[in-house]
């Protein structure tokens, strides 16, 4: 173990189920001696920082690592109202039961979790208030999420807008600035033997009463299986444009250290393969931060 006692700030990018690499990568840096001081996130990476904000990281990766599909399709709560097809209701409610809540202003570190205000077009830095409405409104992926509303603003996903949160970050002094980006080019996971999509075409029928669900919104007659579904072209839609503004933010900040994971290392629903994105976030942080050093 180093012990280089080095301070971090930590970028958490937006991604769903790829974001689960963000525990692996926090491990890494604890693991080799830094001392993360500072966490800005979206997404994904708003829910797994600021759990680790609040000392419950742990428990957290416990359960997550436990998760059969099964178990996510029963945290999904339907909706046909309310600018969403879920509430986020039961996944809210498992994680306030799993881990209980907390005040921001509480942590021992900085954090915050970046939403959109739909209203007034304009990003939302959430650094202050109970943990678990910052959340909420940082994961509301447009279309699938209900928007949440939060001190008379509707919030939706920051990855809308931010998908990188660099600038919050800037606040603390710190010796490093480390951004995880789990929307990275594309690469086939080791030793895989089929293309991303025939890999895509099994998972989805694995999920056919998930993605039947939400085909049912866009069509009377049932989808060619030849064509992605609806729950597919909105993320695949969201990523692409997550990727330019990405690439338009590291530009502009230049962060230290960049830890990317490849979007096509699994599905975005893909939350049951938890144990397999965080050792990848671990392999991934391990080869940045030791680069250089011989």
């Amino acid at each position: 173990m180093s012990d280089n006692g080095k301070t971090v700030a930590l970028v958490l990018g937006a991604g769903a189920a790829r974001g689960l690499a963000h525990i692996g990568v926090i491990r890494e840096l604890e693991e080799q001696g830094y001392l993360i001081r500072s966490i800005a996130g979206t997404s994904i990476g708003a829910l797994v920082g600021g759990i680790y904000a609040m000392g419950e990281l742990d428990t957290y990766t416990e359960w997550v690592v436990g998760l059969e599909q099964k178990d996510i399709l029963r945290l999904v709560d339907w909706t046909l109202s309310g600018g969403g097809l879920i509430r986020g209701k039961k996944v809210m409610g498992k994680l306030e039961t799993l881990v209980g809540n907390a005040e921001i202003r509480d942590f021992d570190l900085d954090y915050t979790a970046v939403a959109v205000d739909i209203d007034h077009s304009r990003e939302i830095w959430l650094s202050e208030g109970p943990l678990f409405d910052a959340i909420r409104a940082s994961i509301a992926i447009p279309g699938l999420f209900t928007p949440h509303r939060y001190l008379g603003r509707t919030l939706v996903d920051g990855g809308l807008l931010n998908p990188v949160p660099v600038a919050p970050t800037l606040r603390s002094l710190t010796d490093l600035t480390v951004v995880v980006d789990v929307n990275g080019p594309s690469e086939f996971p080791g030793g895989a033997s089929t293309a991303p999509s025939q890999a895509q075409e099994t998972n989805e029928r694995a999920w056919h009463k998930f993605r039947e669900f939400l085909n049912s919104f866009g069509s009377d007659s049932p989808p060619r299986e030849s064509r992605p579904g609806l729950f597919s072209v909105m993320l695949r839609s969201l990523e692409i444009t997550q990727a330019l503004i990405t690439r338009q933010q590291l530009a502009v900040f230049r962060p230290d250290r960049l830890i990317s994971i490849p979007k096509n290392v699994c599905m975005a629903h893909e939350f049951h393969r938890a144990r397999e994105m965080i050792d990848l976030g671990r392999e991934k942080a391990r080869a940045e931060l030791t680069k250089g050093r011989d």
